[in-house]
């Protein structure tokens, strides 16, 4: 980690001695930089004999609390791309971080001085968003992406290093800041943050997006209007990119704007902006005919992007064809009706497909008892809460009644594992196992986790929602195997992004222990070919992508 852009020290209690070791190992050499929080030197550490940068905070008000965050997700984080922590301690006045030392000068440097060619400013964003990708995945928002956040390497070619996490948002942690209080630079925050919605990785795919328009068009798309409109400049979105630079591809251009789409369920994910980016500037295919319309080049997302952006739709139409025909109620014309409308509103609205694919089975229940209707209507207003930030993937639970008919339940993981987090992935395998074990009861089915009959839910037109809750509650988390069942979907599909990242062989073992349940359970042949065949495919696959 090198500094910041050099800024006067506020406080001398910042400059440590360079005569005494602190945290009893590390001597600082002399200060690479300085901003509002504290200080970063470059120190030896007398223990290894290496070059690290020291990062000095006084523990007082919220900065303290901010670097102990930061040195968090630090050591979380295990990428080429992303500054490596060595170690965090205090004492009585400060936090110390003790960071690999890179040697390099900050984005923000390099656009002030010898500023980036178009390729360079593409390459840069494209590393940053790897970098991202890889902290999403491990259920970090960084928060804080900006030219002085982004390091650029001394070296021949392009090298990035995220910098900063000392305002990283983590799953299931409470935020630093009050109510209404917005963390992060605003030049680059996302307009859903200014209305006050919580940061999500979109909100850091905005930032990206700010930051290479603002590299390829030489200035700021924000600036330039008083500082009290900023935030309206932001709300109101980028002016067009085009207008700047009318030289630049068009795929590139399209790119950027969909990273700066003012609705964040529109933007893409880190990944696949990366990878649009670099396909960007690549030269155009020989062989395509003259004339033919650029948008017609489906290289320019690739089929792996186009099926992420296929996936939700389906699963709404699919998930509303599931939950009208869970009882008979809907003719099957208007079933049809419900399914496509659901999939068509996901594609542009994906919360509100979510909501149309959660509501089809209130009327065939209502039908049945009201009492069942109510107490789903409460049920799916918390699915909706859970899935309400990550709506594109909020269905993704419904792979479990879909699967377990075939003896695919083992499955699970693999397809739970576009939602963001640890938590939601959990959650989404669980109530996958828990759903598919409800449908096995109300259809009157074998259990898809133990192999045995399923105890037929009767439910009455006279029972009350405590009665219904009652048996439900018998027939699925009383039973000890269906719960541990669940259980370890749930944590296989936590920790398999954290297994493929330990060994090459992490993801192998998962498919292996699960693929051996599956046998235990009396899965039948066929599919248990499959299940090792899918497992088999996403274990190469990792062991490639980590080489």
């Amino acid at each position: 980690m090198a500094a910041k852009r050099v800024l006067p020290v506020s406080t001398v209690a910042i400059a440590p001695s360079t005569h005494e070791l602190v945290l009893g190992r590390y001597r600082p050499v002399r200060p690479l930089g300085s901003g509002g929080s504290g200080s970063v030197w470059l120190a030896c550490d007398e223990q290894t004999g290496l070059d690290v940068a020291l990062k000095i905070i006084p523990r007082e008000g919220k900065a303290a609390a901010r670097a102990e965050r930061e040195a968090l997700a630090a050591r979380r984080l295990r990428h080429e791309r992303c500054v490596r922590a060595y170690d965090v301690g205090h004492d009585s006045t400060h936090v110390y971080i003790a960071y690999e030392y890179v040697s390099g000068r900050t984005l923000r440097e390099t656009m002030r001085t010898d500023g980036l060619s178009d390729e360079d400013a593409v390459e840069v964003a494209a590393q940053v968003l790897d970098a991202l990708a890889h902290a999403h995945r491990t259920g970090i928002v960084h928060r804080d992406v900006k030219p002085s956040n982004l390091l650029l390497e001394e070296s021949d070619e392009i090298a990035v290093r995220l910098l900063d996490f000392g305002l990283a948002q983590f799953d299931g942690a409470d935020t630093l800041t009050a109510v209404g209080d917005v963390p992060g630079t605003l030049a680059y925050i996302a307009p859903e943050r200014l209305a006050g919605a919580e940061a999500t990785p979109e909100s850091d795919v905005w930032a990206v997006g700010v930051l290479l328009w603002e590299a390829l068009a030489g200035r700021h798309p924000f600036w330039g209007v008083p500082l009290q409109e900023v935030a309206r400049a932001i709300e109101v979105g980028a002016p067009p990119l085009l207008s700047e630079r009318r030289d630049l591809p068009r795929r590139l251009v399209a790119a950027i704007d969909g990273a700066l789409a003012r609705d964040p369920e529109r933007r893409p994910r880190a990944s696949a902006l990366a990878s649009d980016l670099r396909n960007a500037l690549r030269k155009e295919d020989p062989r395509r005919a003259p004339g033919r319309p650029e948008s017609t080049q489906v290289a320019a997302t690739g089929p792996l992007v186009l099926l992420r952006r296929l996936a939700p739709s389906g699963l709404a139409g699919a998930s509303a064809a599931l939950g009208a025909t869970l009882l008979p109620f809907w003719p099957p014309a208007l079933v049809a009706t419900i399914a496509i409308i659901a999939a068509l509103v996901a594609w542009r609205m994906p919360r509100v497909g979510l909501a149309i694919a959660l509501a089809a089975p209130i009327f065939p229940l209502g039908n049945v008892a009201e009492s069942a209707a109510v107490l789903y209507g409460v049920l799916a207003l918390a699915l909706l809460a859970l899935a309400w930030r990550d709506a594109r993937w909020g269905l993704l639970f419904a792979s479990g009644p879909l699967l377990a008919p075939l003896g695919l339940l083992a499955l699970v993981p693999l397809v739970v594992q576009p939602a963001q987090g640890i938590v939601r992935r959990a959650a989404q395998a669980a109530l996958a196992a828990l759903a598919a074990t409800l449908f096995a009861g109300l259809a009157g089915d074998d259990l898809p986790l133990t192999g045995g009959p399923a105890q037929r839910l009767n439910i009455a037109p006279h029972d009350s929602a405590s009665e219904i809750a009652t048996a439900l509650w018998q027939a699925v988390l009383l039973d000890p195997i269906l719960l541990l069942g669940a259980g370890a979907l749930g944590l296989a599909a936590a920790i398999l992004p954290w297994a493929r990242r330990r060994s090459p062989y992490g993801v192998l073992a998962l498919g292996t222990a699960l693929l051996a349940s599956s046998v235990a359970v009396g899965v039948g042949l066929a599919a248990t070919v499959l299940v090792a065949l899918v497992w088999a495919f996403a274990a190469a696959v990792a062991t490639g992508s980590r080489r």
